[in-house]
C-alpha cells in the first residue's frame, strides 16, 4: 500500500529520500514502489502533469497583464527609452509568440492530430 504523499512528494520534485521522510516510509520502499508499481510511477507522473498545467494557467493569466503594461508603456511611458524598450519587448515576444504558434500546428499536422488554431 502506497501513502499518497509519497508520489505528491516525487512529483513536487523532492527526492526519494525526502518523499520517503515526508509518507513515513524508507527510501528503499520508494524506490521499489516506482520500481514495480506502474500505478505508482504513473500517479507520480500525473500529479506532476497536473501540477505543471495548474502553473501554467497561473502564467497565462500573469501574461495578459504582463503584455497590458508593455503596451501602456509602450504609449505612455515617461521617457523615450522606456517607451522603445517596451516596444522592443513587444514586438520580439510578439515574433517569439507566433513561431511557437506555428510550429505548433505544423507538428500537430505531422503528427495527425487535428489541427489546432490559436489566434495571435
Amino acid at each position: 500500500m502506497t501513502l499518497p504523499e509519497a508520489p505528491l512528494a516525487l512529483a513536487s520534485g523532492r527526492i526519494v529520500e525526502q518523499a520517503a521522510r515526508a509518507s513515513n516510509s524508507g527510501a528503499r520502499t520508494i524506490k521499489t514502489w516506482l520500481h514495480d508499481q506502474p500505478a505508482f510511477a504513473r500517479r507520480v507522473i500525473d500529479l506532476r502533469a497536473e501540477m505543471t498545467s495548474r502553473a501554467l494557467g497561473r502564467l497565462v493569466d500573469a501574461m495578459a497583464s504582463a503584455a497590458e503594461t508593455l503596451g501602456h508603456l509602450s504609449r505612455k511611458g515617461k521617457s523615450e527609452m522606456v517607451r522603445l524598450s517596451a516596444a522592443r519587448a513587444v514586438l520580439e515576444l510578439a515574433t517569439k509568440l507566433r513561431e511557437n504558434t506555428e510550429l505548433e500546428e505544423r507538428l500537430a499536422v505531422l503528427e495527425g492530430r487535428p489541427e489546432q488554431r490559436w489566434i495571435a
